[in-house]
């Protein structure tokens, strides 16, 4: 998390290629809780009822080993507390 304010925040996630070969792109999955996404930049999410899927945009998914792209966003609630038990996968 990057910021905080009353009734929002914002979030930075960086996805980090840690294999030994190339990917040509990259899935980031995890629960907002109660949190609702007001803006999303350098990736394209859906949602599932509390469940974001945020995958690369078109510029930013093939990632060379130890190679990193990052995506943001600010949404309206509480963030989620503690550590955030993100699913990554490349492809």
């Amino acid at each position: 998390m990057t910021g905080t304010w009353s009734g929002g925040f914002k979030a930075e996630v960086t996805v980090t290629n840690t294999g030994d070969a190339p990917i040509g792109g990259w899935t980031v999955a995890w629960d907002l809780g109660t949190a609702r996404i007001a803006s999303l930049w350098s990736g394209v999410h859906t949602l599932d009822g509390s469940r974001i899927t945020v995958t690369d945009a078109s510029w930013n998914g093939a990632l060379s080993p130890g190679a990193t792209a990052a995506f943001g966003y600010t949404a309206d609630g509480t963030p989620p507390g503690g550590t955030v038990g993100a699913v990554c996968a490349a492809g």
